[in-house]
C-alpha cells in the first residue's frame, strides 16, 4: 500500500498551521493528533449528550451511561479481552501504578524480584521503585541485544522462583523495537510470575490480543491511539482483578459505606472512584472506530514503509548515529553529530518539523546508549513521505548552520 494512499491528513485538523502552510508532525510516539471524528464525537459528549453516568435516573443519563459502558466494551475488543476485565485510567501511568499499589503490595514481599528491562519508560520503572522503598521487594534489570531488543536470553540467566513480576514494553517508545512477547510469556510463567505488557506504542500499530499474547496485565493510553489525553485502561485477567484491593476510595466503587465499614463494588468498578472521564470515554470508542476503519495491519504496514524509508535517508548522513533495529516500530531515533537534540528540535520547528528531542522519559536507556537525549521522528496514519523529505531538509539546514 502506497504511503500517500493512506496518510488521510485531511482528517486531521491539527496537521495544518494558522496560515494554512503544511505542518510535518513527527511525534506521534508522544501523543498522536485527532481526527475530526474524535473531535466531533468528544464535541458531542461535551455538548448536547452531556449527562452523568450511572447514578442518574433521568433518560439522558441512562443514555450516558450507556455509551460509557459501550465504551468499556469497545476498548475491551482492541486487546481481545471482556468488558469486566477493563479498567479505565487516566492513562498507563495509571495502571501501572494501580497495578503496583494494589497487586504488588497484596502480592509481593521483601525478596521478591521483579524484572524490567534497559529501556523501559519511567512509568514502568518508578512505580517498582516506590514499592520497593515500601515493602523490600528488588528489582532486576534485563539487558538489550546489539540492536536494541531486550534479550530474553539474558533474562534467563537471573529469572527464577523468587522472580513474581516480569513488567516489559511491547514497542520501545525510544527504540521502536518490538518484545518477543511469547518467549517473554513463556520464561514468566515457567518460574510462576506474572507477566505485565506496556502496550503504549503497540496498540496503535499492532493487533493486540492479551489472550493470544498471554499476559496477565496490559496497559495502554488513548492519546497515543489518535484519541483523548486523560484517559487509558488496564486490561487484567478476571481473578487476578477480583482478588485485588481497591486502589482509591470514594463514590462510585463502593457497595455499601457505613462509619463502621465499607464494602467494595465487584471489578472493574471497585477501581474507579469518583466520576469518570465520561467524555473522554466516548472520544476513545471513537478513535478505535476510525482506527479499525482503516485497519491496523494496514496502519503497520505503512508506518513500517516510513519507517524504512527514513532509516535509509538518515543513514546517509555520515555524522548520523541511529539507534534502534532495522525494522522499528514507527519510531527512528537519532544523533546527529555533535549538535544537541534539542538545538536540532528548535532549527526543525522553524521549518514546520516536529520532532521529540530529549530523554522521552527513559533516562536508564540513554545512559546505557551513552547519549544524554536523542532526536526522535515517531509517524502515525497521517504521515507520508513528504514529512520525510521535511525532515532531510531541516537536518541539511541545520548542518550548515553548525558548519
Amino acid at each position: 500500500m502506497s504511503t500517500q494512499t493512506i496518510s488521510r491528513k485531511a482528517d486531521f485538523p491539527g496537521m495544518v498551521n494558522a496560515d494554512g502552510s503544511p505542518w510535518h508532525y513527527l511525534d506521534t510516539a508522544a501523543t498522536a493528533q485527532k481526527p475530526q471524528a474524535v473531535v466531533d464525537a468528544m464535541t458531542r459528549a461535551l455538548g448536547r449528550d452531556y449527562a452523568t453516568v450511572h447514578r442518574g435516573v433521568y433518560s439522558r443519563s441512562a443514555e450516558m451511561t450507556l455509551g460509557y459502558e459501550s465504551a468499556r466494551r469497545k476498548v475491551a475488543g482492541l486487546v481481545g479481552g471482556a468488558e469486566d476485565e477493563i479498567v479505565f485510567t487516566r492513562g498507563a501511568t495509571e495502571a501501572i501504578n494501580l497495578v503496583a499499589a494494589t497487586w504488588g503490595a497484596a502480592n509481593l514481599k521483601a525478596g521478591d524480584r521483579v524484572l524490567l528491562s534497559v529501556l523501559e519508560h519511567h512509568s514502568n520503572i518508578v512505580p517498582w521503585q516506590m514499592l520497593r522503598d515500601r515493602i523490600g521487594i528488588e528489582i532486576d534489570v534485563c539487558p538489550l541485544t546489539e540492536d536494541g531488543r531486550i534479550d530474553l536470553d539474558a533474562a534467563r540467566q537471573v529469572v527464577d522462583e523468587r522472580t513474581k513480576l516480569i513488567a516489559l514494553a511491547h514497542v520501545s517508545n525510544v527504540l521502536g523495537s518490538r518484545l518477543d512477547t511469547a518467549k517473554a510469556a513463556d520464561l514468566a510463567h515457567s518460574v510462576g510470575a506474572k507477566l505485565l505488557l506496556d502496550g503504549c506504542q503497540a496498540v496503535p500499530r499492532t493487533k493486540v490480543d492479551v489472550k493470544t499474547l498471554d499476559c496477565d496485565f496490559y496497559v495502554f493510553s488513548a492519546h497515543k491511539i489518535y484519541g483523548p489525553t486523560g484517559i487509558g485502561a488496564l486490561w487484567a485477567k478476571k481473578d487476578i482483578l477480583d482478588a485485588m484491593p481497591p486502589y482509591q476510595g470514594g463514590g462510585a466503587m463502593i457497595d455499601r459505606v457505613t462509619f463502621e465499614k465499607t464494602t467494595w463494588a465487584d471489578a472493574p468498578q471497585r477501581f474507579e472512584a469518583g466520576t469518570p472521564a465520561i467524555t473522554e470515554a466516548i472520544a476513545f470508542a471513537a478513535a478505535i472506530d476510525y482506527v479499525e476503519a482503516i485497519g491496523i495491519d494496514h496502519i503497520a504496514r505503512h508506518e513500517d514503509e516510513l519507517c524504512r524509508k527514513a532509516r535509509a535517508e538518515l543513514a546517509k548522513i555520515n555524522s548520523l548515529r541511529l539507534f534502534g533495529p532495522d525494522d522499528s516500530a514507527g519510531i527512528v531515533s537519532f544523533q546527529l553529530g555533535d549538535i544537541h537534540p534539542h538545538d536540532l528540535g528548535t532549527i526543525l520547528d522553524e521549518e514546520n518539523v516536529a520532532i521529540r528531542a530529549g530523554h522521552h522519559c527513559a533516562q536508564p536507556l540513554m545512559d546505557h546508549l551513552g547519549v544524554p537525549a536523542t532526536a526522535r521522528a515517531s509517524f502515525g496514519l497521517y504521515s507520508d513521505e513528504d514529512d520525510i523529505a521535511a525532515l532531510i531538509r531541516g537536518i541539511e539546514r541545520t548542518m550548515r548552520i553548525f558548519g
